[in-house]
């Protein structure tokens, strides 16, 4: 069996062969910290653990470097240190959000089953690298400086030899097209209209440091450049994979693609690009302005991580999802199911029904259905392969006492009820045994009778 993965620069499905198989290396752009992270959020962290846990399955855990990133310097993250913490200096308020977000986000991908990648650099401990890149391309003629901010041309990289590859070919956009369909910042000192910043000065307070290519001034760098400096320092010039969501192909990956292989002289900054689809709640775009916006935090108050991981793998990760309430509550009782049956189960090894489908360009869909088919035939199958995919992380009895106290429900109660009922079916008053029954059912709670007893469970 080979792993087969998509890849979008040259939009066909590949099989996968390392660099290196003793030291396979992916590349996924991670957060922003300067908020909880929405649900959205949420698909690729889920979509790349399966991918990273499949990877250590083929090659050894030992032998599998992941990297996501913490974006820390940002906009948006001095904005909201600036509203939050007005009365500190800014990079005292920034060194709070960061921190304070950072630890959410943590919490919430941790509650998701999602492994902790190998490394977890963050943009404002790699300014040296980034700054070393920014010099070999300004040496290199790929990028000027103009108005103490250092620029990145693409007409430079696309008039350069052959063994760089096309400004333009990952998102399949010509720079015609680029300059049509983005929203370009117009400003007098750029030589081209899809020019890039790859450093720019500090407004008074913010964070800022030395600037490189001879700029006197001090100021930070621009968003792109912080992944190159960051996949270069901990997966090289050249690595194997590099992921992330549909929106980053452009302009994000599209830059780092040509910052990296501009600096480097390199035809490839990985092999595989990867990404996964969009994601849209009960047939709408998600916006705060429709109201529709879900952090990961507030549907973890309402289920398991381990739902909303289901819910999110029972689609292809390039195919488009639509993230409805009915889709949960299913996931929620097929996990129910698995947990009852798996969970204390000796794990046996992963099914191959269960690997093949994840093989082929991490088919979860088809592995998930294989699932299903495992329930009566092989559970120790079953345990194990659930375990490759990142749930029954818990007990059976934690995982339904974890439900009864997320329901508020009295257990003791529930219990007494239980056996008030017993005794009313025991002299045949199944009028009593009945208004019982309605009575838990109106606590949220289901029973099921059977030749061994009565059992109970939360209600979906």
């Amino acid at each position: 069996m080979e792993l087969r993965l998509h890849d979008t620069l040259t939009r066909e499905k590949r099989t996968f062969v390392p660099l290196d198989p003793n030291n396979v290396r992916m590349y996924v752009c991670g957060p922003t910290v300067y908020d909880f992270a929405h649900i959205g959020n949420a698909r690729p962290v889920i979509v790349f653990d399966v991918l990273f846990r499949l990877l250590r399955h083929l090659y050894g855990e030992a032998h599998v470097k992941y990297v996501r990133n913490i974006t820390d310097v940002d906009d948006k993250i001095n904005d909201r240190a600036a509203r939050d913490f007005p009365g500190l200096p800014l990079n005292e308020a920034i060194r709070k959000v960061t921190e304070q977000t950072g630890k959410q986000f943590h919490a919430d991908v941790d509650a998701l089953g999602a492994l902790r990648p190998s490394v977890e650099p963050r943009a404002t401990e790699h300014i040296a690298e980034m700054r070393e890149i920014i010099e070999r391309l300004v040496a290199g003629g790929f990028a000027y400086v103009a108005e103490d901010h250092v620029l990145f041309s693409p007409q430079a990289m696309n008039a350069a030899n052959a063994s760089l590859p096309r400004y333009g070919a990952l998102s399949n956009r010509s720079l015609d097209e680029m300059v049509a369909g983005a929203r370009v910042d117009v400003a007098p000192y750029k030589k081209g209209n899809t020019d890039f910043v790859l450093w720019k000065p500090s407004k008074p307070g913010e964070p800022s440091w030395p600037s490189p290519a001879g700029i006197t001034a001090e100021g930070r760098p621009g968003w792109h450049v912080e992944c190159s400096a960051m996949a270069w320092k901990h997966l090289g010039e050249h690595f194997d994979i590099h992921g992330g969501g549909i929106d980053l192909v452009f302009p994000h990956h599209e830059n780092e693609l040509a910052q990296t292989c501009c600096a480097f002289h390199q035809q490839r900054m990985a092999n595989y690009w990867m990404h996964n689809g969009f994601l849209q709640v009960e047939s709408e775009k998600m916006s705060k302005s429709l109201g529709n916006f879900i952090t990961i935090r507030e549907l973890l108050a309402d289920w398991p991580g381990e739902v909303l991981r289901l819910n999110m793998l029972k689609t292809h990760y390039r195919s488009p999802i639509d993230w409805t309430m009915k889709s949960l509550e299913e996931s929620a009782k097929t996990l129910d199911d698995w947990y009852r049956v798996a969970a204390d189960v000796e794990p046996g090894r992963p099914a191959v029904s269960v690997v093949e489908p994840l093989l082929d360009d991490l088919n979860t869909s088809l592995a998930i259905a294989a699932l299903h088919s495992l329930r009566g035939s092989d559970v120790p199958a079953l345990a194990g392969s659930l375990r490759l995919l990142g749930f029954l992380s818990e007990s059976a009895a934690q995982w339904e006492g974890r439900k009864q106290q997320a329901s508020g429900v009295d257990v003791q109660e529930v219990e007494r009820l239980i056996s008030e009922r017993t005794a009313a079916r025991s002299r045949k008053d199944f009028k009593e045994s009945d208004r019982i029954r309605d009575l838990l059912a109106a606590m949220g709670v289901a029973i099921k009778d059977s030749k061994d007893g009565t059992t109970w469970e939360i209600a979906r």
